[in-house]
């Protein structure tokens, strides 16, 4: 049996990031796709370290750290030391980058409505189990070869 689920993720991905883009802009926000990955997990949890960014994210250290110098020279995020651990730099929000999330979260909507078009509530619950036990399987394969 040929199998091109790879192929298909990889396509959906490149597709996701050119739409999403398309949508930021559409809506008057001014962020790449890699800002907005590093975004959504500081939302969730402000004053976070890169070593803790790259996890959430899934990006690659020196990936966050290029980016993050993008979003500090934008005044998306600011770097400061943690005050308990004065080798650690903490990444926090700004009030610009606050004040972007409510834009940000309709145009995830807006994404998300696009992507499960025509699926049934018990398809997309599915889908998202498959997709979330190939992450898991990614996850353990990538931490069992470091």
């Amino acid at each position: 049996m040929e199998t091109n689920g790879g192929f298909y993720i990889t396509q959906i991905k490149q597709l996701q990031d050119r739409i999403f883009d398309r949508l930021l802009l559409e809506n008057g926000i001014e962020i790449s796709g890699g800002q907005g990955r590093i975004l959504f997990v500081l939302w969730k949890t402000d004053n976070l370290t890169i070593s803790e960014i790259s996890e959430k994210t899934s990006l690659a250290k020196n990936t966050v750290s290029v980016v993050i110098n993008g979003m500090v020279g934008k005044g998306i995020v600011a770097r400061n030391i943690n005050p308990t651990n004065r080798r650690q730099t903490i990444i926090s929000l700004t009030e610009y980058a606050k004040s972007l999330q409510e834009k940000y979260e309709v145009v995830s909507e807006q994404m998300n409505t696009l992507f499960y078009q025509g699926f049934s509530e018990d398809e997309q619950k599915q889908f998202e189990c498959y997709l979330s036990r190939i992450l898991d399987t990614l996850i353990e394969n990538l931490h069992k070869n470091k």
